[in-house]
């Protein structure tokens, strides 16, 4: 796995990383290429100031470094959008203003609350929460164009009170399939993200019960990111990434470069 196409700096409110510490961290751990997702949550206020960034400031960060390391490691510039369905028509005008390589669409609210942030833990039990965000991640992926693929599908599972005790894709299968099907039809892809095993679940999200599912279906476009905030968590637990591609029924990966996606045969 050469690249790792989902990371955050301190761009994003979750960062205390500089861009170039990142960058960094990455040739070091012998990659290839990487592609910054910093967070852009329009609306959510829940951890203070509005978790969004300055889009041209962003650009004038990193050009010149894309620059400066052009000859050790390629660096493409994406971002990672917080879907509401009424932000649909937002996102749409916002995508189409800048220039980026990669849009990930990722569900971090639901009922306009920030899933980590706990209120939604207190009113829900774990079956129903997760319900819940299930629900209206299929009403997001229906009201939303501008992103490429759908990040890490099941991340309220981290947020639980038993975690994947209360979860599996049987259970939800209604729902995961409807957004699968959708995203098929739309063209747009799933992710794999890594970082579920940083958090201590059994699983990269999705649950490989998922990415068969995808597959399954006729889905084909699947990215790797391990969704890191730091340098250490560059490319995350990234030697069991090939084998759960490969396990779940996949011999490509996809990387994203002006929106466009190229595919690489995984090779095990």
């Amino acid at each position: 796995m050469r690249a790792d196409v989902h990371m955050h700096s301190a761009f994003s409110s979750d960062s205390k990383s500089e861009p170039e510490e990142m960058i960094l961290g990455a040739i070091d751990k012998g990659l290839e290429m990487i592609c910054f997702t910093d967070h852009y949550d329009k609306d959510n206020t829940d951890w203070g100031a509005e978790d969004i960034f300055d889009p041209k400031e962003y650009f004038r960060v990193f050009r010149p470094l894309q620059e400066k390391y052009r000859e050790q490691i390629e660096i493409r510039i994406g971002v990672e959008i917080g879907l509401q369905p009424y932000l649909a028509p937002y996102y749409t005008e916002f995508i189409q203003k800048y220039p980026f390589d990669f849009v990930i669409g990722s569900v971090h609210s639901s009922q306009r609350c920030d899933i980590a942030y706990g209120k939604l833990l207190k009113k829900y039990s774990d079956e129903e929460l997760y319900r819940l965000v299930l629900e209206e991640m299929l009403e997001d992926v229906k009201q939303h164009d501008s992103f490429d693929v759908l990040g890490h599908l099941d991340y309220v599972v981290r947020y639980g009170k038993h975690k994947e005790g209360t979860y599996s894709y049987k259970k939800y299968s209604d729902v995961i399939d409807e957004i699968l099907r959708i995203l098929i039809l739309k063209g747009k892809g799933l992710e794999l993200n890594m970082s579920g095993l940083k958090y201590g679940l059994p699983f990269a999200h999705p649950h490989p019960d998922v990415l068969k599912r995808y597959r399954e279906l006729g889905g084909e476009i699947i990215t790797v990111g391990a969704d890191g905030h730091k340098p250490e968590h560059i490319a995350y637990d990234y030697h069991k990434a090939e084998d759960i591609l490969i396990g779940c029924g996949f011999r490509y990966y996809v990387e994203f470069r002006e929106r466009k996606p190229v595919f690489r045969r995984i090779i095990s």
